[in-house]
């Protein structure tokens, strides 16, 4: 249940600097104070806005007008307090279940369940708020506020330490409490949960929160899990000097992370704190300190999709103030892409593991790497005539296209076909505009192949 890692290597860390070989693409903007981006298992995202509103953008990157939930006069907006997060039921295609995480009006948490309207897919059942958790913040900053079901089927929740600065009350290292805390519900096993019965503190009694599954945590804002592999990553917050990236196993409970006894792997307050060796330090780390420009780390996911392969099992984050969005690999370098002026506060995934990041100033973008390059003559493969005025081909000389997807370099859905069963297919690019698009085939194998077409 414990790991230790050597501080000497956190210390002396080096963070590569490298010119930008990745690239955003802007999706859509308007939006208010943006802080999540989710999708419910088809081709929206939903976006949330920091005052109260979820909002869905469509694939073919228009915003509907109505909101999909607006509950706005619950919650208490402004700083970091809001609307913070929203996850969806892993069975939500048949019970239409979906979770927030808010500041209500008098500044505490409430974690709620919501339904989707049976008549209409694209907004919520008015008055189906159902109350899971709630607990008490002392301060207006620190909420953590992120939401997610994990790969066991239970819902994840980050609590911050409950704020001001230091962690005054020592709350993320008391188990007593839910702030400074990962918690871990099974939101299926009870009325309004139940306590999974591998969490690290189940049956401990009284005095300790038995919803706990990780502690020592100063304001982790975003956390995500591999898609792969199911290991979680967490963006924690620093206090003055260091933001931090943490990991661990999917089957991981009970670590601690060390917060207000360590800022990273730097000592912070280790009075009356636990021997070193019990700790759990960062996978990753970046100076926050004053002349770095950093102020605040935005966790993000591990790169999943299929459309820029040289991403692969890298995980993004951004920070707030600079604007730097960067990445840690498998065995905890860190690669910083360079200043790309954004205000950077959620990520997000699309049906497709593609990935997607928020500027608090209203933008989503698309995160893109090397357009796949892969060797056409394995999987038989060609698209013509390219470029095109009008008709374009498609052709597998050995087995059978199941699907089809045109989209925009910013990530609009054109066309979309799937079922196909034929090794030849004919699409119109003659309503497009001039310019590049990007044409995603996939075989009946299941193999994935995206390229360039360029209408004239």
């Amino acid at each position: 249940m414990k790991k230790s890692i050597s501080l000497l290597s956190f210390l002396l860390f080096t963070i590569s600097l490298i010119a930008q070989d990745i690239n955003i693409a802007l999706v859509a903007d308007g939006f208010s104070s943006p802080v999540d981006i989710e999708n419910a298992g088809d081709d929206r995202l939903f976006i949330v806005e920091q005052g109260g509103r979820i909002k869905i953008l469509n694939a073919d990157g228009t915003t509907n007008s109505t909101p999909f939930l607006d509950i706005s006069t619950l919650v208490s907006n402004g700083g970091e307090q809001g609307l913070l997060g929203l996850a969806f039921h892993p069975d939500y295609a048949n019970n239409g279940f979906f979770y927030v995480n808010y500041t209500k009006t008098n500044g505490d948490t409430r974690v709620a369940r919501f339904s989707v309207d049976s008549g209409d897919p694209d907004i919520a059942q008015v008055g189906s708020e159902f109350e899971i958790i709630e607990y008490e913040q002392p301060f207006s900053n620190h909420n953590g506020g992120d939401v997610a079901f994990g790969p066991d089927g239970y819902l994840y929740i980050s609590s911050g330490d409950g704020g001001s600065g230091g962690d005054p009350g020592n709350r993320a290292q008391n188990l007593s409490l839910l702030l400074g805390k990962m918690l871990r519900l099974d939101v299926d096993g009870g009325t309004p949960y139940a306590i999974p019965a591998d969490n690290p503190f189940s049956g401990a009694g009284t005095t300790i929160a038995e919803e706990i599954w990780a502690y020592g945590l100063r304001n982790p804002w975003r956390f995500s899990f591999d898609s792969l592999n199911g290991d979680l990553w967490i963006g924690d917050v620093g206090q003055a000097d260091v933001e931090e990236i943490d990991r661990a196993g999917v089957d991981e409970g009970g670590l601690n992370y060390g917060w207000r006894c360590y800022e990273g792997s730097v000592p912070f307050n280790t009075s009356n704190c636990p021997p070193m060796e019990d700790l759990t330090f960062p996978i990753a780390e970046y100076s926050s300190s004053t002349g770095s420009g950093n102020c605040s780390v935005t966790g993000g996911f591990v790169y999943r999709g299929s459309m820029f392969p040289d991403l692969n099992g890298l995980y993004f984050y951004g920070d707030v103030c600079s604007g730097i969005i960067g990445s840690v690999d498998a065995d905890g370098n860190l690669t910083e892409y360079g200043d790309f002026s954004g205000s950077w506060v959620s990520f997000g995934e699309d049906i497709n593991n593609e990935l997607y990041i928020a500027d608090i100033g209203g933008s989503i973008y698309r995160i893109e790497g090397e357009l796949s390059t892969p060797d056409y003559s394995s999987v038989n493969f060609e698209m013509y005539p390219n470029p095109s005025s009008s008709n374009v081909n498609i052709t597998l000389s050995k087995g059978t296209i199941d699907s089809v997807i045109i989209s925009t370099l910013s990530g609009a859905t054109l066309l979309k076909q799937d079922q196909i069963s034929e090794s030849h297919y004919v699409f119109s690019s003659s309503d497009f505009a001039s310019g590049i698009y990007l044409v995603k085939i996939i075989d009946s194998a299941g193999t994935s192949v995206t390229k360039k077409l360029v209408k004239k």
